[in-house]
């Protein structure tokens, strides 16, 4: 792989263009090394290289073994695991269950079900249970 370096005076923001004739690992994992907390990387269904702002992201699940992240309306996967998103994500996002991570500010409202469970649904109209072990993390952080 060839690396172009273009020092200038007049850009303002580093950035990166990646030309390629074909994503291979080898460009999939140079983009992985790039990422920033400012930015997570996915790939939709025709395989595109997605870039999403933590903000925008509803809730990271796992399904199937692959890691799934929900937006308004799409959903991307990732190759990171649930414990890297947690890390990556930060304080407005938290833990509801073994498989995932949702963003505190995007619930929409809770559904109370026998034996103590909960059901949290999103404003994109994503729904997951609360599993009993994050539910008093959950209550606490919501006063309830």
């Amino acid at each position: 792989m060839k690396v172009e370096l273009n020092i200038s005076p007049e850009i303002k923001e580093p950035y990166i263009v990646i030309n390629a004739p074909q994503i291979t690992k080898e460009v999939k994992k140079v983009i992985e090394a790039c990422e920033t907390k400012n930015g997570i990387i996915a790939y939709d269904s025709m395989e595109r290289i997605i870039v999403i702002d933590p903000p925008e992201i509803f809730m990271v699940k796992v399904e199937d073994g692959k890691s799934m992240v929900y937006c308004d309306g799409n959903k991307y996967y990732s190759k990171k695991r649930l414990y890297e998103f947690k890390e990556m994500l930060g304080d407005g996002f938290m833990q509801i269950s073994k498989s995932a991570v949702i963003n505190l500010k995007k619930v929409d409202y809770l559904e109370p079900y026998f034996n103590g469970l909960m059901n949290l649904v999103l404003k994109n109209g994503s729904s997951e249970f609360i599993s009993r072990k994050y539910l008093p993390e959950f209550k606490k952080h919501f006063g309830i």
